[in-house]
């Protein structure tokens, strides 16, 4: 059973979701929160797989939310996914640099928000179709520059290669289709390179991939 938290300051945004998530048979509400601090204290209570996170909300915002979240090492196995009115929200880029596994619009279709959940869960990539590449291209060209690509020293050719693939969105199978691989070689090599780099998941993964200078903006292969 999946289990998710529900942060949003609008109960009838938590209502819709609660209904849709309630409604399946893998998946459970295991509690709603009003606002950040009570986000961060509910996931510390009753850790749930997945908390589907309002970038606005009051008391304590959820970009810093994720942060408190994500920073505790007993709350590894949480996953946080952002919750946006707009595609192109500006907060989104720096949520997923801060350890979020991802972002949905709020007007999501339901079957997408349901995939979503479920993809988060089984540590697949989670950076809303449609506009994952025009997003983090976007984004990323306002980041900081470039690190050296020092950090990706322990990487091999092969890792160094599906990485820039992760980078410009591209889904273990697209991935396996473009090295002509299968999909659990590919994926192999995703979870390798992400243990080597100490990223908490595909997403950080994402963001290693612009920051250390491998992918850029507008590379969309």
């Amino acid at each position: 059973m999946i289990r998710v938290l529900l942060a949003d300051d609008q109960s009838l945004v938590r209502a819709g979701f609660k209904a849709l998530l309630d409604a399946q048979a893998d998946i459970e509400v295991a509690g709603e929160a009003p606002d950040g601090e009570e986000a961060v204290r509910l996931v510390r209570q009753l850790r749930p797989d997945v908390v589907l996170m309002d970038i606005r909300m009051p008391v304590l915002d959820g970009l810093a939310a994720t942060r408190r979240i994500t920073g505790e090492a007993d709350l590894d196995g949480v996953k946080v996914v952002m919750l946006t009115t707009f595609e192109l929200d500006e907060y989104v880029f720096e949520a997923i640099r801060s350890g979020a596994s991802g972002f949905l619009v709020k007007d999501t279709e339901p079957e997408e928000l349901l995939r979503a959940v479920r993809a988060v869960v089984a540590g697949d990539a989670l950076l809303s179709p449609g506009v994952t590449r025009r997003l983090i291209g976007e984004f990323a060209a306002r980041s900081k520059e470039p690190t050296a690509a020092g950090t990706l020293s322990e990487l091999t050719e092969r890792e160094r290669e599906v990485m820039a693939l992760v980078g410009i969105g591209l889904s273990n199978e697209e991935i396996a289709r473009r090295l002509v691989v299968s999909p659990l070689t590919a994926k192999t090599h995703v979870s390798r390179t992400m243990v080597k780099l100490n990223a908490r998941d595909r997403a950080q993964l994402v963001v290693l991939a612009y920051e250390s200078g491998l992918v850029r903006p507008g590379w969309l292969g």
